[in-house]
């Protein structure tokens, strides 16, 4: 298969990157979730720098990782996070539980 660059999930170095809105108010969730992730064996990543939003996801677009997640207000509050996958448009809330079992399910898949 050829990919140009674009690995599919379960082969990509970098599966998912996380993107706290707010590094005060967001980053120990951010956090905590990539915990998560990476207990059940996902290579996940946060980036805590001190960038605009728009231009970290720009840049996770640009490296082709297949997933985006946002943690703001809403995904702290309702314990979830909210998903892009790589290209595409939509973004989507899910409960943390929930995205783990898809994350799970969408990376099994694609073996």
């Amino acid at each position: 298969a050829v990919y140009k660059g674009a690995f599919p999930l379960w082969l990509s170095p970098v599966q998912a990157k996380l993107f706290p809105v707010n590094l005060n108010f967001h980053q120990d969730y951010a956090i905590e979730v990539q915990k998560q992730l990476q207990a059940l064996g996902f290579r996940v990543e946060v980036d805590l720098r001190n960038e605009k939003l728009g231009y970290k996801i720009r840049e996770a677009q640009t490296k082709k990782i297949p997933l985006q997640l946002v943690i703001g207000d809403k995904e702290v509050e309702q314990k979830g996070v909210t998903y892009r996958l790589y290209g595409k448009e939509e973004q989507a809330f899910m409960p943390l539980d929930e995205f783990i079992a898809w994350f799970k399910a969408y990376n099994d898949s694609k073996k």
